[in-house]
């Protein structure tokens, strides 16, 4: 399948490469980027080196093609989603441009007034566990952001679970300095990144709308930024109206995910990687999802870890396009991740 990537210069951009450039079903004929027009993509990603000649091209070059990947910055994509559309048999958008079902959210989240609202509608959620049969046929697929995949993987199998009340949901998220993309200022210099544990959205973080539209949970989500460089956790405090045992957390989270290819429920009685832990998933598509019950306080925590450029982003838009295209689902995304790394 034909395939093009616009605004393929940032770490999602390039993970997105590395991951379609051995693809045994995809034919990659273009990557966009402003900066880089004209310079082989290994320039911006030397992990490339040697496994394309490819060059970026400018956006206005862009060509038609059958599937389309979009990885810009956030607020770009608002306006030309139309003609992308137009050119392409499907978009798989991995920016924050048509995430939301509301326009009204967009202002308040992104500081912006939507441009196009009747896209926002038809966007299909980047979720294949929850969106599998609606993928299939979808022409315009948003991927959800990293913090907001970890968190909706965790909690929404206990929506329908006796005891989960009306009340919100704690969220205390943490996620490596990939995650904030290549280029986000001086906050991401080692300078002021090295042994950071910083509080950067103690209230308020974007991905709240995303996890409250595809949970139905009121969330209280703080985002922390940790020494690492990729991975996210996601810790989800859940205070119960009833005593919940943990065979009842284990029978739920199998229902949800237990045919699942990329979601493992990870709670284990001794080991070093007893609960669902970012490092050892670095490269890869999975997402662990494990829990906690805290009989004392009434609460259970469920936790959700993953590689912020994997399965929150590049990997997952693999996989939606594994769906949408008929491939198999695991088709390159079966890199295990590395241990120790």
């Amino acid at each position: 399948m034909n395939v093009a990537v616009v605004g393929g210069s940032g770490y999602v951009g390039g993970e997105l490469l590395r991951l379609l450039l051995h693809h045994p079903d995809v034919e990659l004929a273009q990557v966009t980027s402003v900066h880089w027009a004209g310079k082989p993509i290994a320039r911006a990603h030397p992990n490339l080196r040697g496994a394309s000649s490819l060059r970026f091209v400018s956006p206005a070059d862009l060509r038609p093609a059958e599937a389309l990947f979009v990885a810009t910055p956030h607020g770009e994509a608002m306006a030309r989603m139309p003609e992308w559309l137009a050119s392409s048999g499907f978009v798989i958008d991995l920016t924050a441009d048509h995430r939301l079902h509301d326009a009204a959210a967009y202002p308040r989240y992104y500081r912006a007034d939507h441009p196009h609202p009747e896209l926002l509608t038809q966007a299909v959620p980047g979720l294949p566990e929850f969106y599998r049969n609606e993928l299939r046929a979808a022409r315009l697929i948003a991927v959800p952001g990293c913090i907001a995949t970890a968190s909706i993987l965790a909690l929404r199998p206990l929506v329908g679970l006796t005891g989960v009340p009306d009340r919100p949901v704690v969220i205390d998220a943490k996620s490596g300095s990939s995650a904030s993309g290549r280029e986000s200022g001086p906050a991401g210099a080692h300078a002021e990144r090295s042994g950071v544990m910083r509080a950067y959205a103690p209230a308020g973080h974007r991905h709240t709308a995303e996890i409250e539209q595809e949970t139905g949970l009121t969330v209280a989500l703080s985002a922390h930024a940790v020494e690492a460089v990729r991975g996210v956790l996601a810790t989800c405090h859940v205070f119960l109206s009833r005593p919940v045992e943990e065979k009842e957390l284990w029978r739920t989270y199998r229902a949800a995910y237990g045919s699942e290819p990329f979601v493992r429920i990870v709670h284990d009685s001794d080991g070093l990687y007893r609960e669902p832990e970012p490092k050892i998933l670095a490269g890869s598509n999975y997402c662990d999802v494990g829990f906690a019950v805290d009989a004392h306080a009434q609460r259970l925590v469920a936790i959700a870890a993953l590689d912020n450029l994997g399965k929150g982003a590049a990997g997952n838009a693999v996989q939606c396009f594994n769906v949408r295209a008929g491939r198999p689902e695991t088709t390159a995304l079966d890199f295990p991740g590395l241990h120790p790394i």
